[in-house]
């Protein structure tokens, strides 16, 4: 009896073992499965909102076609999430209408959404969301991997069409298995391989500047939060308009609040920082750490400053631009995930690329926000910056210079041009430059930076020759002109007014119009827009009478600049085609001495020596003369070059 007992033991221990060797070989080869992923792109429909992707970061296929106005996108450059992936791409103009690869980037919900035309596209506004993102071209960063398959915020997969796997964030269950009792034997057998199985390692997605989902639990805590969003009700409901968001998503708000950014302090901020071999990974460390605790001290935001990161070596190269992060967290979060390139250091070529690429429109420019570029240079540079900074200056931005372990008297002997921050900065009077002596003291710059930065009305590149002048146009209407000729002269006029940057707070138009008598057509703040100033120089009707020039020169300095602004230059461009009846000797004197630069353009029989009294000295360079009227159009580039020329040889002090 007891050999039988022990006979039957040992055949129950010996199925156990073989049941747990076949299960542990069973999960080997699912093991050496799961080792193997496919690199795949998964492939979505037009119509794949980003708001049904869980996945905060992710590179997908588009189709062709998403041009298409029935898929509906929201905002301009970040789009909410409730529009279409590969419509938001098609208007951001990442992709045409062939479709393609683009890479998407979860951020934080907005507080509006501004609808724009762009790239045969029409997006939509939208008051707020709570989840955001951006997308670009799908270039992933050396050493990063992204999904082969998407999960998916509903049961249902929406890119079956496109032959798309999913993941979910439960256990998945075996294939095939269907529900049968469980004897001790098999949950012993089960157990065994369950502890043999090696620990699941979660996928890691790449840089992002939105929260990671989180595993299972907390997931499904989310969806519970949002299930009041009826995803399908727009596409269900017989009576949908184009464009209709359904009410629950519009009243749905973000998680945490998300800061507008600091209106005091409105600049559009590029950051260069140094990646240069020499620079070492500690002081690269250091050196990110610092624009961290500046773009935690600016509180980015759409109303507020805006940042980007530019990285320069041998070759400078964009990480993010000005409309990628919309606020500090997603910001700081960006700019943890820099890696050092290494090379030269070359600042002036960084400085040049920054000038030509990095405030553009597309790149999120805001036109109305002062530039500004912060240089980070460890010890010196590798090239010369004089001349691509002249050019960054000219173009309207303001340079920084941060300068760390800057060279002692006896490495003075490398550096290539000597005292080069003073050579590029917007100002020499020590307002944009900073001298740290050690990479352990940067953080101490901080706030002084950003306080400096923020002083919008110290900026004095922001002015440049073209955004920050009065221009008072001193028209001769007299009899000798002639109602044709008359028109020529409004054309030359509206020729040279849109070569400006015209707003209230930019350039500024105005008009006299003389004969013997003079008459204000215009002053400089009656209009704030170029087309307004256009529309009411083609409006002025022609007088005809005597040529009194220099009562018409003393009537523009009481009637028109006299209400310039004190922080504007005042410029005042006269047209005649004859010899003044008057005295301009006095006039133009009075015109000189209060800062007023003439330019005098004579037509015709209009007096050379008379043009060369009334013009700002040198006169060579503010008087003009064509033969005939139809030849005025030939001077206005070398009108507005002579302008430009004399802005920019300022003292720089």
């Amino acid at each position: 009896m007891g050999i039988a007992v022990l006979t039957m033991k040992a055949s129950v221990i010996e199925m156990f073992l073989v049941l747990l060797v076949t299960g542990i070989h069973s999960n080997k080869e699912m093991t050496k499965k799961i080792k193997r992923p496919k690199n795949t792109v998964p492939q979505i429909n037009c119509d794949i909102k980003a708001g049904k992707i869980i996945n905060p970061e992710f590179i997908v296929k588009c189709p062709p076609g998403c041009q298409d106005p029935k898929y509906h996108v929201y905002g301009t450059g970040v789009y909410a999430s409730y529009s279409s992936v590969c419509s938001a791409a098609v208007h951001s103009g990442v992709l045409d209408n062939s479709g393609g690869d683009i890479l998407v980037r979860k951020v934080a919900g907005q507080s509006g959404y501004r609808g724009s035309y762009s790239n045969g596209v029409q997006s939509l506004s939208l008051p707020r969301w709570r989840e955001s993102f951006i997308v670009s071209e799908s270039k992933p960063p050396k050493g990063v991997t992204y999904p082969s398959a998407l999960t998916y915020s509903s049961s249902k997969n929406p890119a079956a069409k496109a032959g798309e796997t999913t993941k979910a964030y439960e256990n998945p269950s075996v294939p095939g298995a269907s529900a049968q009792p469980v004897t001790m034997m098999q949950a012993l057998a089960a157990e065994a391989m369950h502890t043999a199985l090696p620990k699941p390692t979660p996928f890691v997605a790449a840089a992002t500047s939105s929260p990671r989902p989180q595993p299972g639990g907390h997931r499904s805590q989310e969806r519970d939060l949002w299930s009041t969003t009826t995803y399908t009700s727009n596409r269900s409901s017989p009576s949908a308009k184009p464009g209709f968001v359904p009410k629950e998503e519009l009243s749905t708000q973000s998680l945490e609040p998300v800061s507008r950014g600091d209106p005091n302090c409105k600049v559009d901020l590029s950051f260069l920082i140094d990646g240069s071999s020499s620079i070492g990974k500690r002081r690269f460390r250091i050196q990110k750490q610092f624009l961290t605790d500046v773009a935690e001290a600016l509180d980015i935001g759409p109303a507020g400053p805006l940042m980007g990161v530019v990285q320069y070596g041998d070759n400078p190269a964009t990480h993010f631009n000005l409309k990628t992060h919309m606020n500090s967290r997603d910001l700081k979060t960006a700019i943890e995930k820099i890696n050092q390139r290494g090379g030269l250091s070359n600042v002036g070529r960084a400085i040049s690329f920054v000038t030509k690429n990095f405030f553009s429109k597309a790149s999120g420019n805001r036109g109305g926000a002062p530039n500004v570029v912060v240089v980070m240079v460890d010890g010196w540079p590798t090239d010369k910056v004089e001349e691509t900074s002249r050019l960054a200056r000219e173009s309207g931005i303001n340079v920084f210079f941060v300068t760390i372990e800057g060279a002692v008297e006896n490495e003075e002997q490398y550096v290539m041009e000597p005292n080069f921050a003073n050579k590029a900065v917007c100002r020499t009077n020590g307002f944009y430059s900073f001298s740290v002596q050690s990479w352990f003291g940067l953080h101490k710059t901080v706030q002084p930076l950003v306080k400096r930065v923020c002083d919008t009305d110290r900026l004095a590149c922001s002015k440049t020759c073209l955004n920050s002048a009065d221009i008072g146009f001193v028209i001769d209407g007299s009899s000798s002109v002639g109602t044709g000729n008359f028109r020529t002269v409004l054309q030359f006029v509206a020729n040279i007014s849109k070569e400006f940057e015209i707003s209230d707070t930019d350039t500024r138009i105005g008009a006299v119009q003389y004969t013997y008598e003079q008459r204000l057509e215009f002053g400089f703040d009656k209009y704030n827009t170029k087309p307004d100033v256009i529309n009411a120089i083609k409006r002025v009707g022609y007088w005809s009478g005597g040529t009194s020039t220099g009562a018409a020169i003393q009537y523009a300095l009481e009637q028109l600049f006299k209400k310039s602004k004190p922080n504007k230059r005042k410029l005042m461009i006269l047209i005649t085609d004859g010899r003044s009846y008057d005295d301009v000797r006095i006039p133009a004197m009075a015109a000189h001495h209060k800062g007023v630069i003439t330019y005098a353009i004579g037509v015709a029989w209009a007096a050379q020596d008379e043009l060369e009294i009334i013009a700002t000295y040198p006169a060579r360079d503010h008087s003009f003369f064509v033969d005939e009227f139809d030849n005025l159009y030939k001077s206005v580039p070398r009108i507005i070059q002579n302008i430009c020329t004399e802005f920019n040889s300022q003292p720089r002090n």
